[in-house]
């Protein structure tokens, strides 16, 4: 069934009159102008073929025909409001999904999640591993994080900036262990799906990896970093759409995250 179009701005202005009986008194409660509740009376009146207020020597009364439609409307906004609570009640949600790199999970995404998850035992997590854009509607997503160069068209902040450190265990032969995105030189001796297993590889003795900042956290389990740092244009992301990045959830777990 097709619904017809609502005035909602003008049936507000027609709920607050009718309670004043003053288009005056209606323009304080509006934080508008008394010719704009006219204007909007009048547009009404003109949208629906009736006259809704009468002028008398003692000020405004009501039509039988605007008195008719009071009780509905007024129950109207109430549904309204109602709705709209419904809808926010969906914020106070406590399981976040959230898509990230494996390596980044691993290494170090878990452990906060660990240590943020202490603050409220009613905390939920879905973790989904992910390197590419997904559909953050058909995933159900909360929040992403890429390694990318931007927020894109979504909502973001950097997370640890774009430096990356080399790794290497002492007098491990230098070789280059190359992942994609990597920042720097060609000519890899070996080429692996990813920083994590970049960092594993020069673990094992084979070279050296130049990895994201972030993943060289915690315990290296022998490793040391070689050199200076080096820059790159990518760089992990916190990310999501407007709507989500907004959820009082969401902010709270980004705040605990850049932490």
């Amino acid at each position: 069934m097709k619904r017809t179009h609502l005035p909602l701005n003008a049936l507000r202005v027609l709920d607050a009159a009718a309670r004043h009986l003053s288009f005056t008194r209606a323009a304080d409660e509006l934080a508008v102008t008394p010719a704009a509740v006219g204007q909007q009376v009048r547009a009404l009146e003109d949208t629906l073929g009736v006259v809704l207020f009468k002028r008398t020597a003692k000020g405004l009364e009501l039509t039988p025909e605007a008195a008719a439609g009071l009780g509905a409307l007024r129950d109207g906004f109430l549904q309204f409001e109602e709705a709209v609570r419904a809808i926010q009640a969906g914020q106070t949600s406590k399981t976040l999904t959230i898509a990230a790199p494996r390596d980044l999970t691993a290494r170090w995404l878990a452990a906060r999640l660990a240590d943020y998850g202490r603050t409220d035992p009613e905390l939920r997590f879905v973790l989904i591993a992910s390197d590419d854009d997904l559909d953050f509607t058909q995933a159900n997503l909360d929040l992403a994080i890429r390694l990318t160069d931007g927020p894109g068209e979504h909502e973001g902040v950097a997370l640890g900036g774009t430096g990356h450190v080399t790794l290497a265990l002492p007098g491990a032969p230098d070789r280059l262990i190359a992942w994609p995105g990597q920042p720097g030189e060609g000519g890899a001796a070996m080429t692996v799906a990813d920083a994590g297993l970049a960092i594993d590889a020069a673990r094992a003795g084979f070279g050296r990896a130049t990895v994201p900042a972030l993943l060289a956290e915690g315990d290296l389990g022998g490793l040391a970093v070689v050199g200076e740092p080096v820059e790159s244009p990518l760089g992990y992301w916190l990310i999501a759409p407007v709507p989500q990045w907004r959820q009082r959830k969401v902010k709270a777990l980004v705040a605990a995250l850049l932490g």
